[in-house]
């Protein structure tokens, strides 16, 4: 595993014990733009990793420091993640630069190998559980899209990292009809209270409006990504049902 060091100095101490990581994209034209904003200090931006296109890794912070790449965010009830992970960027430019056709750009093969060993080799200092390896979208599901629906999460649980179950089995059907914005009652209760127990953060109602939405957007981009609506449909719902199934266990 090929790493270069490049200190930024956007970080501090942390203030809770390291469990989680949290993966993210870039976002930006090039890696060296990015690059150049984790060391910015007027940024204030930062994260533990950068994985480049071509599989190469930056360091930019000590693990045991705490750098600036979660923002508001919240997972499971826990608030400053920041103190609580290591955040890895990716890079590549997601929904704000596309591929010239429009679509999502690729994760090239080379970048996910170097990152499957970078993750590999965290995971044997830090005891990290699968349910907290987790996406920028997940902790931050009203503000943040990455790593985006195009990231392989199905091929990190091949390689024994975070979870992917099996969703073509027979689940247990949780909730009896689709929703969707502007839907009210019990149904929408209940779907909001698994999506909390999961960890994503949000107060429970029962009005399906624009932060409901989000959040089972953010969902699909994780479990669902063929199928990014913001509406909960009955594939939606049931997946919801194996996830919080997963996650409480």
């Amino acid at each position: 595993m090929q790493v270069t060091r490049i200190d930024s100095p956007n970080f501090n101490e942390r203030k809770h014990p390291l469990d989680m990581l949290v993966l993210h994209y870039t976002g930006m034209a090039t890696g060296d733009d990015a690059l150049e904003r984790m060391c910015d200090p007027e940024a204030e931006v930062s994260a533990h990793y950068m994985v480049g296109e071509d599989g190469h890794i930056t360091q930019l912070i000590d693990e045991d420091k705490r750098a600036w790449h979660a923002g508001v965010a919240s997972w499971q009830g826990q608030q400053d993640l920041n103190s609580r992970s290591i955040g890895i960027e990716i890079v590549n430019g997601g929904h704000d630069f596309r591929a010239p056709d429009g679509s999502l750009p690729p994760y090239p093969r080379p970048q996910i190998h170097a990152l499957l060993d970078l993750v590999h080799d965290i995971l044997g200092r830090h005891a990290i559980p699968a349910t907290r390896i987790l996406g920028h979208s997940d902790i931050a599901p009203l503000r943040k899209q990455d790593p985006g629906e195009h990231f392989p999460w199905e091929r990190l649980a091949r390689a024994g990292i975070s979870l992917w179950p099996d969703f073509d089995g027979t689940t247990k059907e949780i909730i009896g009809k689709g929703l969707e914005r502007g839907t009210s009652g019990s149904s929408v209760w209940r779907l909001q209270t698994m999506l909390s127990e999961i960890g994503y953060g949000f107060d429970v109602t029962d009005i399906y409006g624009e932060a409901c939405e989000k959040i089972v957007t953010a969902f699909q981009r994780r479990w669902l990504p063929e199928q990014v609506t913001g509406q909960a449909d009955l594939t939606t719902l049931r997946r919801i049902g194996v996830i919080h199934a997963l996650f409480a266990a």
